[in-house]
């Protein structure tokens, strides 16, 4: 008996809670297609970083479970608080409290196991989807199969059982605690709106739009220095998030009191009335919705964000096709082309050396101070560029603004952002090398010099060239232009630049490692880095490893720098492109899909809140608009006051969000842009994620229009 009535008490409020019931489903299809990610068997083979994909997907999971759970609680207390009067009703004609527990707990489980497995199928087929994405991303070929991984179906079922075990778990004792006389008056209890001390609380509203200013300040005016920081920006954001609309609704009640001059213009009393009313029962919902909105915007823009450098930064990163370092000057390479040859046709392969103005008697460290406060001569290009690129800041600065000489020499080398000295290249190599990557040689007099810097570095380099001295074999050089094409300045042909000279000049420069660029045809197999890392030993490595990088490739020599990059930074020893790349779409990737993955659900959560609120007082509402009826309204004027509702009701935390997302998505913006030198509008990010999320928001708008006005218009 209590299995029949559980069903048709499921099927009776399917139209009220349709939206909660395709909202579970959605995310249990989310669930399964990113938890798939985690068990990909062909993607673990392959790169050694497939652990990164794995923690930070459980890591997206686990919040995603603590606010579905979070959901399906609230979801749970709302339905009960709605049909408290209905299970009072079952209480007096003797029904016991275990039996009404057990008669709800039955349809929410139905309910849940509906959703858990149409959501399944749906997530078999996202799951196709978001492989295929992935693959496509990191160059490889994806055959579209079904595939139904246990471990994978049992960690979804458990992160979902486990949020509906919890919430029923909670929503019985609830049950334990309550009489009839608790059960009639609950739904009265969910429509109470108390108002007390409004004149003052009003005053919330204007405090918390003023603080939303100052803390928006506080970040572009570069407040947020350290953890501390961070943490009183979060904790000051939340609570003037709950603050807004504690002031918004007590200002709302105080402008109704007073009569202003928009309270009796059309149906704004109504409107005032109504929304007030619900902000006063939902102030701590509707802030904890726009805690969620915020969240979303600021998982889609970070997820543009590493998408986008992917797209246009990511290929210039690593312009040849091979490139491998090597400390020893007298290195042939003969061994590292060999296995090369084994896999792969050599188009051109070419040895070379990069330069140094080394004094005589250095010993090449990164110990030595410069004490008589001049700018050496050897290394004066590594100083201008700790000294004034924005990046560093003030970090290699002393208080009166002089270059720390001892500061410099502690972080040079051994893999830090410059190397001990500046690094040279001569004109005939540097040729060489723009013939191999496409671009047209140039010329230099035998009395000139030119610099090759990264791009993003520019624009902010331009006085460079005025404050530096390069010396020749007679007097000084004179600068002959800036060039900036992509030419793999993150340590191999210097870290940020490298300075080209005559081949005249070479008896005044000591070479300082080797280097060897290789073009080859077609694409290189795919496991040739690792061939490189491995050939004859580890040249660079002790037996613990310890200055492998991250991904397990052989970290760069002692006198080998990286560049300012501090974003996205790979700075390898053995650098083949067609691994690399491949292999860094996939780190990105590992930080893309679970921000995507993130923002998705909190974004569905939210406005399944805010849907199922509305369906569920429809009833409520009928008897008003049947009154507005009454009183002369006609049905596409009292249609349009349902909209206009619902855009006040729908607009307000999304608004706040919007307000407080776009701020901080700006910043964050700008501060990638700088950065990684990307070439992108600060408001791009956030604009791409707005839309979609503008997409995502009409559809639940629609879905809760039709409905609501649906069941209103049976007055």
């Amino acid at each position: 008996m209590l299995g029949k009535l559980a069903f048709r008490n499921v099927r009776r409020s399917a139209r009220d809670y349709l939206v909660y019931f395709l909202t579970m489903t959605f995310v249990t299809a989310l669930m399964f297609a990113f938890n798939s990610l985690i068990f990909t068997r062909d993607i673990e083979e392959m790169f050694q970083v497939a652990g990164l994909m794995m923690a930070l997907v459980g890591l997206a999971t686990f919040f995603i479970v603590l606010i579905v759970a979070w959901l399906i609680n609230y979801m749970v207390r709302f339905m009960l608080e709605k049909r408290s009067r209905e299970f009072g009703i079952y209480l007096l004609i003797g029904m016991k409290k275990k039996e009404i527990a057990r008669l709800y707990q039955r349809e929410n489980i139905l309910l849940g196991i509906c959703a858990f497995l149409i959501g399944m199928v749906l997530g078999v087929l996202l799951q196709q989807v978001i492989m295929a994405i992935l693959y496509s991303m990191i160059r490889m070929k994806y055959d579209l199969h079904m595939e139904f991984n246990r471990n994978c179906i049992l960690m979804t079922a458990a992160c979902y059982g486990g949020c509906y075990l919890l919430a029923l778990l909670r929503c019985k004792r609830r049950f334990r605690k309550m009489n009839i006389r608790d059960l009639m008056e609950a739904q009265k209890k969910n429509e109470e709106v108390r108002e007390s001390h409004e004149q003052r609380k009003r005053w919330l509203f204007p405090a918390s739009i003023l603080f939303l200013g100052l803390f928006a300040a506080f970040i572009f005016l570069g407040g947020i220095q350290n953890g501390g920081h961070v943490l009183f920006f979060l904790v000051g954001i939340v609570l003037v998030i709950y603050f807004f609309y504690i002031g918004l609704s007590s200002w709302l009640v105080c402008y109704v009191r007073r009569r202003g001059n928009a309270v009796y213009r059309g149906q704004n009393l109504f409107l005032l009335r109504q929304f007030s009313s619900k902000l006063k029962t939902m102030s701590f919902t509707m802030g904890t919705l726009t805690a969620l909105f915020t969240v979303a915007f600021l998982g889609c823009t970070v997820a543009m964000m590493f998408s986008d450098y992917q797209n246009k930064i990511l290929e210039t990163k690593f312009p040849f096709d091979v490139q491998i370092n090597s400390a020893d000057t007298e290195d042939d390479f003969a061994d590292e082309l060999e296995v090369i040859e084994e896999s792969a046709k050599i188009s051109e392969a070419y040895p070379y050396h990069i330069y140094a103005r080394i004094p005589k008697g250095a010993q090449g460290g990164a110990n030595d101070v410069r004490t008589d406060g001049r700018i050496p001569e050897e290394s004066q290009v590594n100083i201008w560029l700790s000294t004034h690129l924005k990046t560093f800041g003030r970090t290699y600065l002393n208080e009166d603004g002089s270059p720390n000489f001892k500061k410099i020499a502690k972080d040079s080398g051994q893999g830090a952002f410059y190397c001990k000295y500046d690094t040279y290249m001569r004109l005939s190599d540097y040729n060489r090398l723009r013939g191999m990557l496409g671009y047209p040689a140039v010329s230099l007099g035998e009395h000139e010099y030119l610099i090759h810097l990264k791009e993003r570095i520019r624009e902010e380099a331009g006085n460079l060239k005025d404050d530096i001295m390069i010396r020749g074999n007679e007097g000084e050089l004179r600068f002959a232009g800036y060039y900036a094409e992509p030419f793999s300045q993150d340590g191999h042909n210097g870290g940020d630049y490298v300075i080209v000279v005559p081949d005249s000049q070479e008896a005044l420069l000591t070479p300082y490692y080797s280097e060897l660029a290789v073009d080859i045809e077609g694409e290189a197999p795919f496991g040739l880095g690792n061939q490189l890392d491995h050939i004859g030993g580890p040249k660079s490595r002790d037996d613990t490893g310890e200055d492998e990088d991250f991904a397990g490739h052989k970290a760069l020599p002692e006198n080998i720098c990286c560049g300012s990059d501090t974003i996205v930074v790979m700075s390898v020893e053995n650098m083949v492109r067609d691994n690399l790349i491949p292999e860094t779409k996939y780190i990105l990737s590992s930080l893309i899909f679970p921000c995507f993955y993130i923002g998705l659900v909190f974004l569905c959560v939210a406005l399944t809140v805010l849907s199922v609120q509305q369906l569920s007082d429809s009833a409520k509402y009928k008897f008003r608009y049947s009154v507005l009826k009454k009183l002369g309204m006609n049905r596409q004027e009292i249609g349009m006051v349902i909209f206009k509702q619902l855009v006040c009701y729908y607009l307000c935390p999304v608004l706040l969000a919007g307000v407080i997302g776009g701020s901080v998505s700006v910043f964050m913006s700008g501060k990638f842009i700088f950065y990684t030198g990307i070439r992108t509008a600060v408001m791009y990010y956030f604009g791409l994620s707005f839309l979609l999320f503008f997409g995502i928001y009409v559809l639940y708008f629609i879905t809760t229009y039709v409905g609501f006005k649906r069941n209103v218009e049976g007055f």
